[in-house]
């Protein structure tokens, strides 16, 4: 199934401004040359962030978190992006902990439709088998010619990530409603797991800035 039509992404979901429930955390990862920052607005945040990357076998990022024990279904849209570099990167981090090299998955989008390795679009889907481990990632399947699969739609660039177990579905809607599949992995990670808004630079003299809205979490 490649498509889901919902009037609600999340269903009995809850919104980031129940912040007094379940308390969310935000702090950088990998000691950043330029230290990050996250500011709560409405239901998301504002985020700016350094770091060289969240790739190859340690990650440098601004990551606002909570903790989620067990299976999750968590929604959030990209309203603007503003990158550092051609791979800047913000999305949905899950992640084991908070150290460098810990084992995760992300969904994320980039800024812009350009071609970056072997993507055709905006968004990608990556993640670390073991603490240590490098990145592998996880591209489009239709490949150029055709036009991407997967633009990018600011500012309406939602991302959902599931989990059911060990498997991960990651999803792209343009209105919250309607999701189309990007992709699915199998990994068995830890039972409760750090999720929420990441953004890494790319470039560790510059900062990358991204705002994230409507975030929802159903557990």
């Amino acid at each position: 199934m490649t498509t889901m039509s919902n009037s609600n992404p999340v269903s009995g979901s809850r919104s980031v401004s129940d912040q007094s429930t379940t308390p969310f955390t935000n702090i950088d990862v990998g000691s950043p040359q330029i230290a990050g920052s996250a500011t709560p607005v409405g239901s998301g945040w504002d985020i700016i962030a350094g770091g060289a990357d969240i790739w190859e076998n340690a990650d440098q990022f601004h990551f606002v978190f909570e903790k989620i024990p067990g299976d999750f279904d968590i929604a959030v849209r990209v309203e603007s992006f503003t990158p550092a570099h051609l791979y800047s990167k913000t999305g949905l981090m899950i992640r084991e902990s908070l150290d460098t090299a810990s084992a995760h998955i992300m969904f994320f989008v980039f800024s812009d439709d350009e071609p970056r390795n072997n993507n055709l679009g905006a968004y990608e889907m990556q993640f670390r088998k073991q603490s240590g481990d490098s990145c592998q990632a996880i591209y489009p399947v239709v490949r150029p010619p055709a036009p991407p699969e997967f633009p990018a739609a600011f500012p309406n660039s939602w991302l959902r990530v599931t989990r059911q177990g060990d498997q991960f579905s990651a999803f792209v809607s343009t209105d919250g409603h309607t999701w189309k599949l990007y992709g699915e992995k199998v990994l068995p990670l830890a039972n409760t797991l750090k999720v929420g808004p990441a953004l890494t630079s790319h470039n560790p003299d510059t900062p990358a800035k991204a705002s994230f809205r409507d975030y929802l979490a159903k557990r």
